[in-house]
């Protein structure tokens, strides 16, 4: 069956579930290229700046979180970093601030993949009863077995497709929308991670900082 064929068997529904078909490619493409960018880089850079953090360069961690600040993380960690002399309370309250405001980011168009995903077969189960009406509405009751049943038995297979197209269009979004789900909680995880990881090295350079003032009095 071909392109215009099967739009012809599938009906008016079909329209919407190829707008559907495209739009999901579309973002399914943004949040692949997304992921991408973050995975390849943005482990390396964290553990970059937490080193240079921890040998007390600061200026260096900065600058290097600044030609980064493409990646969630970093944005993160420039939150906290660019306060003045804040306290180890305020500091953690920067981060988590921060954190929460890049969370739509990460579920960016996850609402948009659960929608085509709700959708789609339903699309596909109403091109499915209008078919089926449309055959039923040509048959006549004193024709069983003649020549327009053969074509109702015919319409009911072309109406099927409809529903098979909207099954297969929910089913391909799903499996991305899964694996982008999945990315998004491993990311919450490593924001709390190396998140705590800075706060815990702050802590330390603000009590050394204390004791020091204290020790000069």
């Amino acid at each position: 069956m071909g392109i215009q064929n099967l739009f012809v068997a599938g009906g008016v529904v079909m329209w919407p579930l190829l707008a559907f078909s495209v739009l999901g490619v579309a973002l399914i493409i943004e949040r692949i290229r997304f992921w991408v960018r973050i995975n390849q880089r943005q482990n390396r850079v964290v553990r970059d700046v937490l080193n240079l953090y921890r040998l007390d360069n600061v200026v260096g961690a900065m600058d290097k979180l600044q030609k980064n600040a493409d990646l969630p993380l970093a944005r993160i960690f420039l939150a906290a970093l660019e306060l003045e002399e804040p306290n180890p309370e305020e500091f953690r309250l920067a981060l988590e601030s921060e954190a929460q405001a890049e969370i739509p980011v990460l579920k960016r168009f996850q609402n948009m993949f659960e929608t085509i995903i709700s959708l789609a077969p339903l699309l596909g189960l109403l091109g499915t009863v209008l078919g089926l009406i449309t055959s039923f509405a040509s048959l006549n009751l004193g024709d069983v077995g003649g020549s327009r049943t053969a074509s109702v038995t015919a319409g009911i297979s072309e109406a099927l497709v409809s529903t098979a197209s909207g099954l297969i269009v929910a089913i391909f979004i799903l499996m991305f929308a899964n694996t982008f789900r999945g990315l998004y909680q491993r990311q919450i995880a490593l924001i709390q991670e190396y998140g705590g990881q800075l706060e815990l090295l702050y802590r330390r350079r603000y009590e050394r900082g204390e004791k020091t003032y204290a020790s000069t009095r």
